[in-house]
């Protein structure tokens, strides 16, 4: 799987000099090219950052919650860009391009209109898989969301969230230690 990994890791670099890409991911043998997302998903993006971010300023400063950081994991196979993190600051200084995923503390996507399943399957495997405790779906399509949490075995063996949170935007929803006010979260 290393070497089929590393392969795979090549191509997703050629890749990611097209100039549609903004963000190359690999998983579960594929090679996902995404394209720049719509202004209102960075919208949301951004709301949450601001939100988390005054948040860890007075409960745990050396935390951030921070977007663009790519994360891999060459053991399981997986490379992914989540639109936004929460992870200690000092990873974001260290050696190397990619962030561990182990010292992610809440991953979240938000679900774009031309590939939603890139969120709701392919993440919500890898996750769990990679070990990130908390993962935050925000689905501006339909003007909902979950939050996964509790990684526990799945149906198929693998790791997998147990608990699951759904909220709808205009709620006030928990992450972990943290909350997310949904109410200014515009649909597409």
């Amino acid at each position: 799987m290393a070497v089929a990994y590393a392969r795979m890791r090549e191509i997703a670099e050629e890749m990611s000099h097209v100039p549609e890409a903004w963000a190359v991911e690999v998983s579960g043998g594929e090679i996902t090219i995404m394209m720049s997302p719509a202004k209102r998903h960075e919208f949301i993006v951004a709301l949450t950052a601001r939100q988390l971010n005054h948040q860890l300023d007075d409960i745990d400063p050396s935390l951030v919650a921070h977007g663009g950081a790519e994360i891999e994991d060459p053991a399981a196979g997986v490379m992914r860009r989540p639109d936004l993190l929460v992870l200690p600051l000092d990873s974001l200084d260290e050696q190397g391009d990619y962030v561990d995923p182990k010292e992610i503390r809440v991953a979240m996507e938000v679900v774009s209109k031309s590939n939603p399943e890139n969120d709701y399957t392919g993440k919500m495997r890898d996750y769990p898989r990679i070990g990130i405790p908390c993962y935050v779906i925000v689905d501006p399509r339909l003007g909902t969301g979950v939050v996964l949490s509790e990684i526990g075995p799945g149906e198929d063996g693998g790791p997998a969230y147990q608990h699951r949170e759904s909220f709808t935007f205009g709620e006030t929803v928990s992450v972990g230690e943290w909350t997310i006010d949904t109410s200014q979260f515009p649909l597409y």
